[in-house]
């Protein structure tokens, strides 16, 4: 049986960052924010990739951060500011099954105040 499409679906989305450091401060402003409900902090990640015209190789740290469609926008905007790479990656997946209590908490984590 298939859900239907959610009105505001979950996403997960990720970006590297070079250090422990950036890594750990852009997790909390993102979360403060309230433009990530979670981010989980992933180090040891080895990346191997193209750049300014050669292969490079480095150890980043992969940051998870849990969000939604609607947010997502917002959440890049501030990524683009706060990242210190040049041409930070972002990717997001929308989650099409899971906890639903778990996903409910994401969605009120993110979810702006009713200006109505």
């Amino acid at each position: 049986m298939t859900n239907p499409p959610l009105k505001n679906p979950v996403l997960l989305a990720w970006t590297t960052c070079p250090d422990e450091a950036s890594a750990k401060a852009l997790a909390a402003a993102l979360v403060e924010a309230r433009l990530a409900t979670c981010v989980n902090r992933v180090g040891g990640v080895n990346s191997t990739y193209f750049w300014k015209g050669r292969v490079h190789e480095d150890t980043e740290i992969l940051l998870i951060m849990k969000t939604t469609a609607a947010r997502l926008p917002e959440l890049e905007a501030r990524l683009m500011v706060l990242h210190p790479y040049e041409m930070p990656e972002l990717l997001a997946v929308e989650i099409v099954d899971g906890n639903e209590n778990y996903l409910d908490w994401v969605r009120k984590g993110v979810a702006l105040p009713d200006r109505g």
